[in-house]
């Protein structure tokens, strides 16, 4: 078994599930309940308890999943849920699900009687590679993403291969760019050796790893983002903003992953315009894009309320729209103040760009 360690708690590598036995033996509480949406509740709680057949006592809280169900009023019915089955303080709630679970269920856990216990089990990419460490918890308000939070550590984090054989390509293919996020912004080598991967329904454990070690380097430098922490952003301001655009406008709205490969473009052609990227490091992140999430259509005349998204983001600093850019692949700058012209360029750049 693998294992990460920090100073705020460990995280294993364990497709046994002992590591959370374990746990629960050294540590007592007095109610534990398990967070789902309806799809973990049907494909990993199974999972879950075929591994830890002694976990018999618990209750359930399943939420409908989707990022736009990522609101305080589903936090109050969790809260109200908590409530019902008489949680005290020393109650642990086990986060078991993708992005959404993780980041909802520990702001819920976080701000419950000033904070009980958590566990976190992501059982999608996405969210054992990011949503899961770092220790931020959140919730999205008026279409801005994350923007109501706390900085709380879960007690651990449990990471298991076997959760994503219950995930169809697209929501593997999506956490997959966070993946490609931390070798641009941390470890050229690594982002080459993922640009080499042909099947992403069969992603090496160590792959994981490595990505979950450079976040966790990461957030353990810096755990409040004051500085470093801020390049994990690289990407997530323009994504962000489409991702919310299409999450209010689409049907079949943009994942995560998705819009934070558009943002990615967007903010290398920035970071070649601003901060020295090199025109090779700009063709070569922009076609390692294309090629895995091809071409999204943004769609002329939403300028207005992607900057307006924008201007919203928790980095901004005196009215300023702060960016995080490579300035080389394995690199990354953050505070970099970018004009809204050449955020519109960049989305121009987008826009032109095509598959060599």
């Amino acid at each position: 078994m693998k294992q990460i360690t920090s100073q705020f708690y460990n995280i294993y590598f364990d497709n046994t599930l002992q590591s959370l036995t374990n746990f629960l033996a050294n540590n007592t509480y007095s109610k534990i309940f398990i967070i789902t949406d309806e799809n973990t509740g049907q494909y990993c709680l199974p999972v879950l308890q075929s591994k830890l057949p002694l976990l018999t006592t618990f209750d359930i809280i399943e939420i409908t999943p989707g990022e736009e169900n990522k609101n305080i009023d589903y936090c109050i019915a969790i809260w109200r849920m908590l409530l019902d089955f008489e949680a005290d303080r020393k109650a642990l709630v086990i986060n078991l699900g993708g992005g959404v679970v993780t980041d909802m269920g520990s702001f819920a856990a976080s701000t419950f009687k000033r904070g009980i216990d958590f566990v976190q089990i992501p059982t999608t990419l996405l969210s054992q590679v990011d949503a899961s460490v770092g220790g931020k918890t959140g919730i999205d308000i008026n279409g801005v993403k994350n923007i109501i939070g706390t900085f709380a550590q879960p007690k651990t984090v449990i990471i298991s291969s076997d959760f994503l054989k219950t995930l169809p390509k697209r929501e593997l293919t999506s956490g997959f760019a966070e993946m490609l996020k931390h070798g641009i912004i941390a470890d050229e080598a690594y982002f080459n050796s993922l640009t080499q991967i042909e099947d992403l329904e069969n992603i090496d454990d160590d792959l994981v790893y490595q990505s979950v070690q450079i976040k966790n380097h990461v957030v353990t430098t810096d755990p409040y983002e004051h500085g470093l922490r801020k390049i994990l952003n690289y990407g997530h301001t323009i994504g962000h903003s489409i991702e919310s655009w299409s999450l209010n406008n689409q049907k079949n709205c943009l994942l995560h992953g998705e819009a934070i490969a558009i943002g990615m473009i967007c903010e290398a052609y920035l970071g070649n315009k601003l901060v020295s990227l090199s025109g090779d490091d700009l063709q070569t992140i922009t076609q390692t894009f294309l090629k895995i999430y091809g071409k999204y259509d943004i769609k002329s005349g939403i300028e207005a309320q992607l900057l307006e998204t924008m201007r919203n983001d928790k980095k901004n600093d005196g009215g300023k729209i702060n960016f995080s850019l490579p300035n080389k692949i394995g690199n990354c700058l953050f505070d970099i103040a970018v004009s809204e012209k050449d955020i519109l360029e960049s989305l121009d750049y987008y826009r032109g760009v095509v598959l060599n």
